[in-house]
């Protein structure tokens, strides 16, 4: 009992450790908070009663700005307040305000954000804020707050911080009291025995105790490791980034091979003028999976599309990547023509990608499609089997090429922790319906362990889906779907970007990219930019934007010359006749709207229709004024954050549709309903006419959700929770194997 005793003590302590420690940090964090929310209403009562104090100093009024400056002390927090000129000169102030200050102290006031002076028995903050901020010599109104308030509510809130966790430690000491005092005897007689026997279960002296001690020490280990798991999303929050990615693969996946699949390949190689060259393919997948390879040195496979790609490889179609870095291994998938018409252009392609992309674009579905399909599921599910070196793997599937995949590798490798990420939205029921393997697919998917989407509007969509087509039992409060005696845990996983984006090495600034875009286009240094950067393809809304720059040189002539939009359109299957003839629209439509504004110093549209490097397409982002992002449908868009990673000179305005998956975490760009080229053509302007501060405010919001919520976050997350059901599983294995033994013990 001593013992119970002393724990109780320690418990109550570390409570009062803890309150105290929770105490001076709120208290910190609070007189942070508090200064900034007085330099706001500082600024805000500068604001309000700038016309007048300007009226009064042309009218040499000094009765009247002591009045004004007298009406700002109403605000019983401002004490007092002094208008002085730039050289510490003193125009007028309040009664109070000599009490506590001077003008020559704005000197220094305008190199910090405040000043505290301490007069008893108050303290008392300054502020300065500038008549006319871009002027160096204008007036300078000086604040003088009074911090009393600050005070008390510190104090009163310490005083509740305090009794609520020492109630609480009463509580739990004595609960704890309780329960131990309870339980004592019979689990310290049945842990001497154990320790006493060296662990046999057999010497334990009743069968209850011999059933659930062995249960007991992995609940207290797996609780031990959610815990921490809890902690670490609940706790400190972490800047995600590939160090802690690798930390996160190390402490809970250690051991532990990731294989991701993916139609594409991160790097390809091709023969140019005879010599082998690498290419790192433009796509959102690729961006987002291939740091995350980097960190877990992993195994990537993937379609070897590349002319040089078989010259290449070793002996088991493996090379290993990035050139020169060897950070992963890409293991190479072979494909004949036919197989790769019907399995990528056709099904994918025709079927897939349209009918979950709702573009008014109808889907085609062909029985050799599917089967062409199938087939190349099947060959990418016995790579993995070839690849997997242990029997329960983590496995990233990633998209729609490979949707019946997970079923097929949970048939061959039972234990392994399938991750399917789906990078296109999912369609409602009514659309899904029209795919004539639809039963097939979602059986297919849900092999999964995890099934991710971008976001919950898709994750519901799914659910919807599978509701309508297979029996099933769905919870929804804990995103599940259990099918044929597996669960599936369905969530949703925003993807994004690596931070930063950039190499470190790289030394142009914004002006030089800027200069060197003008240059290669012929335009004059003060011309507006707006970028536009995409695959061509009909679910990116590039017509739709030029209709939107079309109206908005209807409704601002005045602008005809002097603004242009950039669009890099890369081309895209274009074996696909659709795309061919989208292409054509493309060309079309540009060609028209040049030949309508073809008197203007500058096109409207300059199209560049082929492939651009990273760098080049960073240099595009840099040099832009606008970013514009028309998606009529997308998962998420990548464009719009690796454009807002571009921008550490917090400048620039993304223009973002309502249809991307981007634009549910990103509000502070300017959302545009794509079709609606009024709507666009006024943002194009609103962007145009918007003061670099109000862009600096906007890009400052969207590059910290940027680099909060990166790639790495949207890997480790996802890792995470695997991890978590791993370990769940691996409980419910031992759990088996124990009542298994139990039993035989019986007989």
């Amino acid at each position: 009992m001593t013992q119970v005793r002393r724990f109780a003590g320690v418990l109550l302590l570390t409570l009062v450790i803890f309150a105290y420690l929770s105490v001076v940090v709120f208290d910190h964090l609070t007189s942070g908070w508090t200064r900034r929310d007085i330099e706001i209403r500082s600024r805000l009562a500068t604001d309000a009663t700038r016309l007048s104090i300007t009226n009064t100093l042309t009218a040499a009024d000094s009765p009247g700005l002591v009045r004004v400056l007298e009406g700002l002390t109403k605000d019983q927090r401002i004490h007092g307040v002094a208008l002085c000129k730039s050289d510490g000169t003193l125009l007028g102030q309040t009664p109070n305000f000599s009490e506590i200050a001077r003008c020559d102290q704005i000197s220094t006031l305008r190199q910090t954000s405040g000043q505290e002076i301490k007069s008893e028995p108050s303290t008392f903050y300054l502020t300065a804020v500038a008549l006319e901020p871009a002027n160096p010599t204008s007036p300078v109104l000086v604040f003088v707050h009074d911090m009393s308030f600050a005070a008390r509510r510190s104090a009163l809130t310490s005083r509740y911080i305090f009794t609520m966790f020492f109630a609480l430690g009463l509580l739990l000491s004595m609960l704890a009291f309780v329960l131990i005092r309870r339980f004592w005897e019979d689990w310290s007689q049945d842990l001497k025995t154990v320790i006493r026997d060296k662990g046999s279960l057999a010497s334990l002296p009743n069968d209850a105790s011999r059933e659930w001690l062995p249960v007991v020490r992995e609940v207290r280990s797996v609780m031990r490791e959610l815990d921490g798991e809890r902690r670490s999303k609940d706790g400190v929050r972490v800047l995600w980034n590939s160090k802690s990615l690798k930390d996160l693969l190390s402490n809970r996946l250690a051991g532990n091979e990731v294989i991701a699949i993916a139609n594409r390949e991160p790097f390809i190689h091709d023969y140019r003028d005879g010599e082998i060259v690498v290419r790192h393919p433009a796509s959102g997948l690729v961006t987002a999976l291939e740091p995350v390879m980097r960190a877990c040195a992993g195994t990537w496979i993937g379609h070897g599309s590349g002319s040089a790609d078989r010259e290449t490889v070793d002996e088991f179609d493996r090379i290993q990547v990035p050139p020169g870095e060897n950070a992963y291994t890409i293991r190479r998938i072979w494909m004949t023509e036919e197989e790769e018409r019907g399995y990528y252009y056709g099904f994918s392609n025709e079927g897939l990608w349209p009918l979950c992309h709702i573009a008014h674009t109808r889907p085609v579905f062909r029985m050799s499609d599917w089967q062409a399909y199938l087939a190349v599921n099947e060959r990418f599910a016995n790579a993995v089997k070839e690849e997997a070196k242990t029997e329960s793997p983590v496995i990233l599937v990633q998209d729609y090429h490979h949707a019946v995949l997970p079923a097929v590798i949970r048939k061959r490798i039972p234990k392994a922790t399938i991750i399917t990420f789906w990078h296109v939205p999912w369609p409602n029921p009514e659309a899904f319906g029209i795919c004539p393997w639809r039963e097939e697919i979602l059986e297919g998917m849900l092999g999964s362990t995890i099934l991710g989407f971008h976001t919950r509007f898709h994750r519901n969509n799914f659910f919807d889906t599978v509701d309508r087509f297979l029996e099933c039992r769905i919870d929804r409060e804990h995103s599940t779907i259990s099918y044929r005696g597996e669960q599936t845990e369905v969530r949703s996983y925003p993807i994004s970007i690596a931070w930063p984006t950039a190499p470190t090495d790289i030394t142009e600034t914004f002006d030089d990219a800027r200069k060197t875009v003008c240059e290669k286009h012929g335009l004059n240094p003060d011309c507006k930019i707006a970028v536009g950067i995409d695959r061509l393809d009909y679910t990116k809304g590039i017509i739709e934007r030029f209709s939107a720059v079309e109206r908005f040189f209807e409704l601002h002539p005045e602008w005809i010359g002097r603004f242009t939009l950039i669009q890099i359109a890369a081309p895209s299957r274009d074996q696909i006749s659709t795309y061919k003839h989208f292409a054509e629209s493309v060309d079309h439509e540009a060609e028209r709207i040049n030949a309508r504004f073809s008197d203007a110093a500058v096109k409207p549209i300059l199209l560049m229709k082929q492939h651009h490097g990273a760098e080049q397409v960073t240099q595009y982002q840099r040099a832009a004024d606008i970013c514009l992002v028309t998606s009529l449908h997308d998962g998420m868009n990548l464009v719009a954050k690796e454009f807002i990673a571009s921008r550490d000179d917090e400048q620039g305005v993304l223009i973002l549709s309502m249809f991307a998956g981007a634009s549910r975490e990103l509000p502070e760009a300017l959302i545009v309903n794509p079709y609606n080229a009024d709507q666009c053509a006024r943002a194009i302007y609103a962007a145009l006419e918007m003061s670099p501060a109000e862009q600096a405010q906007r890009m400052i919001s969207l590059r910290d959700q940027v680099r909060e919520f990166n790639v790495y976050r949207w890997a480790g997350i996802m890792l995470n929770d695997a991890t978590r059901v791993r370990t769940r599983m691996q409980l419910e294995e031992r759990l088996s194997e124990t009542n298994q033994y139990n039993s035989v013990q019986a007989l």
